[in-house]
């Protein structure tokens, strides 16, 4: 079996998909955060950046590579060819989300930053979630999760975009109760729930 380490920035954004499909599967031999990236270590990086997945000596930089990487060792990308690209079709979409949301989500000017939500609540997300249930429906096999009614990459990486925008309206998925159930099926996994009740809170 393979060695790896992930070094990630002690933070939510974008690394819950990379911690969940560990979690499931509890397979990683040596798993390490670093809380604080200050430039010492930088030089090992190979972009300078976090983060970072070593496997067996070779680092993989960029958080979605390592998410997809990590899928398909531990049987989360799909079955198939065709369920693989189901899962990439949702993941891309659900990152069509995260571009519109993310930037208003750093803001720092507080008065920009509730006038850009208030737009972004009335014309981006229902689009977006539209789009989110119509694939859920479309890919699930008439059950709950995703593509093939079983777990995937495609329901980690929804839960956690999903989750950063729920955090500023609880109520967003009230209009879409299929996206509604799926979150709570993905929370109702015992290694998430687990992880969920013990992560600390972060400023993002």
């Amino acid at each position: 079996m393979s060695a790896a380490r992930l070094t990630i920035l002690d933070c939510l954004l974008t690394i819950e998909t990379i911690d969940a499909p560990m979690l499931i599967q509890n397979r990683i031999i040596f798993y390490a955060k670093l809380y604080y990236f200050d430039g010492r270590g930088r030089a090992e990086m190979p972009l300078g950046q976090m983060p970072v997945l070593d496997v067996d000596g070779a680092k993989l930089p960029q958080s979605m590579a390592i998410a997809r990487f990590l899928s398909k060792k531990f049987q989360l990308a799909g079955k198939d060819n065709l369920e693989q690209a189901k899962v990439d079709a949702i993941v891309d979409t659900s990152i069509d989300l995260a571009t519109k949301y993310i930037p208003i989500h750093m803001q720092q000017d507080g008065s920009k930053k509730k006038e850009e939500l208030n737009k972004f609540f009335a014309d981006e997300l229902p689009k977006h979630l539209k789009n989110l249930e119509t694939l859920g429906k479309l890919y699930s096999n008439g059950g709950q999760f995703f593509v093939g009614n079983y777990l995937t990459f495609a329901d980690l990486e929804v839960y956690d975009m999903l989750g950063y925008i729920i955090k500023v309206d609880d109520n967003i998925l009230q209009p879409y109760p299929w996206l509604e159930r799926n979150r709570q099926l993905v929370e109702k996994n015992p290694k998430i729930a687990e992880y969920l009740n013990n992560r600390k809170e972060t400023p993002f």
